[in-house]
C-alpha cells in the first residue's frame, strides 16, 4: 500500500463497463464499479442483510442490490429509497494502467 493509502486493485480494462468487482483492501471488501466511464468504491456488503453489492444492478451513478433491490448512490454512498443508512465510499484514482483505492 503507498504512503497515501491508496492500494492497487486492477487494471483499467478489467473491470467491465456497467459493473462491479469486489477486492480486499485494508481488510475489507470493497466493491469497485466502472460506470460512465468513472470509477467508484463502496463497502461491498449491503447494509440490509450484507447482500453483495458487487453482483449489483448498476445505473445512473448507482447499485441496486440483487438480494431485496435497496439501491445506493455510488458516489455519496446514500441509501436512495429514503432511509438513512448508507454504504461507506472510498477514493479511486487511476495512476497509468493501474486502477487505486484509499482506505485510511
Amino acid at each position: 500500500m503507498a504512503s497515501d493509502g491508496y492500494q492497487t486493485v486492477a487494471k483499467v480494462g478489467e473491470i467491465p463497463e456497467g459493473q462491479g468487482r469486489v477486492y480486499e483492501v485494508g481488510g475489507r471488501l470493497i466493491a469497485v464499479f466502472l460506470d460512465e466511464g468513472k470509477y467508484y468504491a463502496i463497502d461491498d456488503a449491503c447494509p440490509h442483510q450484507g447482500a453483495p453489492l458487487s453482483d449489483g444492478i448498476v445505473f445512473d451513478k448507482s447499485v441496486t442490490c440483487t438480494w431485496h433491490g435497496w439501491r445506493f448512490s455510488l458516489e455519496t454512498g446514500k441509501h436512495l429509497e429514503g432511509s438513512r443508512c448508507r454504504v461507506a465510499t472510498y477514493p479511486v484514482r487511476v495512476e497509468g494502467d493501474e486502477i487505486q483505492v484509499q482506505v485510511r
